[in-house]
């Protein structure tokens, strides 16, 4: 009877134990990243005993010794992604983990909101200490710091490319407002003026002149049959601005520029031109390939490294440290990989994964633990029942 009491309070302590795991879940419901605890719970048995019995062909050792609550195991299925209003708040669509560091420090999340900190590092929001994982180009996790490009350099103006019609009934067409940058990231605004050669129908005069008017050179381009001969498809103009290097800019009319009847109007046009000034950062995003993509306010950007995602063989081995944060102390290998790649996970932007936890799951589970420590309870309160009987046995006969 003794025995029994300690059983049943063998069921109390588990019992407990699972209402402790379904609480913790239960109260993570809304916690990013968070993976619900699965309760799990195993017999126990006194094996190899040797314990004297009055009873003949009974097998004491078999008879349990209660219940023990067993190792909590960890549900890392794949929680809703939820839109967010952050550029780096991060989640994966799949398996894996980002990389966090904290020096010599390495741990894992399945989520997480991300900023750039006051020392330039990717680090996470409100623990500047955890800093995202960045693949370098030996494939090891880094902390990124963008400090050192915090702006774009200036790129010279080197090719303008036209495109569409110059009407051959029309004897003049202007391209306006042409933007050219030289090497010091110093802007002209280039006005374009095509006339006809009055001698020479097929030939139109071109005279480029800057925003104040000064003429930056000359050059003929020559049409056939409404197409621009091949001598004269490319035309370099040249400039000095001051204090820069020397500005040599061509003029591509190769790409489907024709000269054919259309009134007065043509429709001839600059669709590209290359060069930029000086810019400065005004974002960081991540691209489609998983990239940290930097924005600049001169139009460019720069792609830097993967953001590095960890694929472990069995998750399992992570143990939990709290804010969605996994440390790996089973020390098995690790892969680091890019977004979507060999079966890793794809990582997405302006997401949060959300809890995992199933919350009809969890209050069937309660019900069922409810019910165990209740009837856990119902056994001692028999066995001290019996055991006062026993003790009444002496005040009779």
């Amino acid at each position: 009877m003794l025995g029994a009491i300690y059983t049943g309070l063998s069921g109390l302590n588990a019992f407990s134990r699972g209402l402790q795991t379904i609480s913790n879940n239960v109260a993570n419901l809304n916690s990013p990243g968070f993976k619900a605890t699965t309760a799990s719970f195993g017999d126990v048995f006194n094996s190899g005993g040797g314990g004297l019995t009055f009873f003949r062909g009974v097998d004491e050792n078999q008879l349990g010794n209660g219940v023990k609550f067993g190792p909590a195991n960890t549900d890392f299925s794949q929680g809703d992604l939820r839109q967010s209003d952050g550029d780096l708040d991060l989640a994966i669509q799949g398996s894996g983990f980002l990389v966090l560091l904290n020096q010599d420090k390495v741990l894992y999340a399945r989520t997480g909101q991300f900023v750039v900190d006051a020392d330039g590092f990717l680090s996470l929001q409100g623990n500047s200490e955890y800093r995202l994982g960045i693949l370098d180009s030996a494939g090891r996790p880094v902390a990124l710091n963008v400090d050192g490009r915090r702006t774009s350099s200036p790129v010279a103006s080197t090719k303008v490319v036209f495109a569409d019609n110059l009407s051959s009934t029309a004897t003049t067409a202007t391209v306006s407002d042409v933007i050219i940058y030289d090497s010091l990231g110093g802007r002209q605004t280039w006005q374009v003026a095509f006339t006809k050669d009055a001698a020479n129908a097929n030939n139109w005069n071109i005279r480029v002149t800057n925003q104040d008017g000064t003429e930056i050179g000359t050059s003929v381009l020559t049409f056939a049959n409404g197409q621009v001969t091949p001598a004269t498809q490319k035309l370099t103009f040249t400039n000095a601005p001051a204090g820069a290097a020397l500005l040599s800019v061509e003029f591509d009319f190769s790409s489907g520029v024709t000269s054919f009847s259309s009134g007065t109007v043509s429709t001839l046009r600059a669709s590209s031109v290359d060069g930029n000034g000086v810019g400065s950062l005004t974002g960081v995003t991540l691209n489609d390939e998983g990239k940290i993509s930097l924005a600049y306010s001169n139009s460019e950007t720069e792609e830097l490294g993967s953001v590095a995602i960890a694929d472990f063989r069995n998750p399992q081995q992570l143990t939990r440290i709290g804010n969605g944060l996994f440390e790996n102390t089973g020390k098995a290998p690790t892969r680091l990989l890019s977004s979507n790649s060999d079966g890793i996970g794809r990582l997405v932007s302006r997401q949060l994964e959300a809890s995992n936890v199933d919350l009809s799951q969890q209050f069937g589970d309660l019900i069922l633990i409810q019910r165990g420590f209740q009837a856990s309870s119902q056994v001692i309160s028999a066995s001290n029942d019996m055991i006062q009987q026993l003790f009444g046995i002496r005040g009779q006969g």
